[in-house]
């Protein structure tokens, strides 16, 4: 054998004492006799089951004509791969782990979380984020929105989003909150919906009033449009601003307000559009006819409905939206709603809202 030749990576020392028995037409049998060792010795040291000592090193040395070192640096060196490669076995099962928790390279993406090169990074950067000792530990948030252990990705984003509004929340400067002036705020909130510039008031609106505001867009698999829950006492209301329209805006943050108003005391995550299949709960039906009621009382609708039926001019609209100080754009989104109106008609009017409040969007107030 020529010492020299070093396999150009890591093998099993079997594979090299299996290629010697060939070259020498020598039987494993043989072999246990040479070194008078048991077969079941030499068959265990083929099969990698066991490790070559300095002994052995030294027999297999005798029997094929070459030094103990050659023998004692190929099983380091298959050690030491095996140790790399079990390394990076568990690593994989770690990261497997944590990926199945969150939805890490979004949260990744957003900045929500440090871009970790190790999983041990990535573990922390994750503990750090839900604010858990461990990654076996669940998030509060998880046991307030009753999400599943085996948690889908559908859930895995709603707990992301949801941590994430408590986290812009948590960083929030508000003043305090009087549940009994929540009239006079609602009151005071809906005179800001008849110009669409308004908009760009409402969020310090609410910080002023000792209510959370913040602006987080959903993350993929999800269908969020908005949230309510407490944070120390204090409201928060998060908006997606997933169907970016003054309708949709208006009648998402009434929505999630009405929960605060009607003391809906639980965390509610809302998917507000597209949902005719699904069920309601009796706290999302009241926090519904709530915001109807507030946004457009359902009586006045009704009526202009029955004296402009089928034909609704953009006249009639905007004398309607004046009368009920109301954007035009939440006259039309109740009409469309209501089957009244097509899709594709009078869409001018439903304004994006985003240019307005752009720079509160994921962050915990605008600089």
């Amino acid at each position: 054998m020529n010492e020299t030749i070093r396999p150009a990576r890591a093998v099993e020392p079997g594979r090299i004492i299996l290629r010697e028995l060939g070259a020498r037409g020598w039987s494993q049998q043989d072999l246990a006799a040479i070194m008078g060792r048991p077969e079941q010795a030499i068959s265990e040291i083929i099969r990698a089951k066991k490790q070559i000592t300095a002994e052995t090193a030294r027999q297999l040395a005798k029997a094929f004509g070459t030094s103990p070192d050659f023998w004692l640096n190929i099983e380091m060196q298959y050690q030491l791969h095996q140790a790399k490669r079990d390394t990076l076995e568990t690593a994989i099962e770690r990261r497997s782990k944590l990926y199945h928790l969150a939805p890490i390279n979004e949260m990744t993406r957003r900045g929500w979380m440090q871009q970790g090169t190790t999983i041990d990074e990535q573990e922390h950067e994750y503990c750090r984020f839900y604010q858990v000792p461990t990654i076996d530990q669940p998030p509060q948030a998880a046991f307030r929105l009753r999400v599943s252990e085996e948690r889908g990705p559908e859930d895995r984003a709603i707990l992301a989003w949801v941590r994430r509004v408590e986290q812009l929340a948590g960083d929030q400067p508000v003043k305090t909150f009087m549940a009994d002036a929540l009239p006079v705020f609602v009151d005071r909130l809906l005179s800001l919906a008849n110009d669409e510039l308004d908009i760009k008031k409402i969020p310090a609106f609410f910080l002023e009033n000792g209510i959370h505001f913040v602006i987080v867009p959903h993350l993929s698999k999800t269908y969020l449009d908005g949230a309510a829950l407490w944070i120390n006492d204090h409201p928060v209301i998060a908006l997606s601003l997933r169907y970016d329209r003054i309708d949709a805006f208006w009648f998402t943050l009434l929505h999630e307000l009405a929960h605060i108003y009607l003391k809906h005391q639980q965390v509610h995550v809302d998917q507000l559009f597209d949902r005719e299949k699904q069920d309601l709960g009796l706290e999302d039906i009241e926090a519904n006819n709530q915001a109807i009621q507030w946004l457009l009382p359902e009586e006045n609708i009704l009526e202009f409905i029955e004296w402009n039926r089928p034909r609704y001019s953009r006249l009639s609209i905007g004398q309607f939206a004046t009368e009920q100080k109301r954007h035009p754009g939440i006259i039309i989104g109740q009409l469309m709603h209501k089957g009244e109106l097509k899709y594709s008609h009078l869409r001018e009017y439903l304004i994006k809202v985003r240019p307005f409040i752009d720079k509160w969007i994921d962050v915990p107030f605008a600089n």
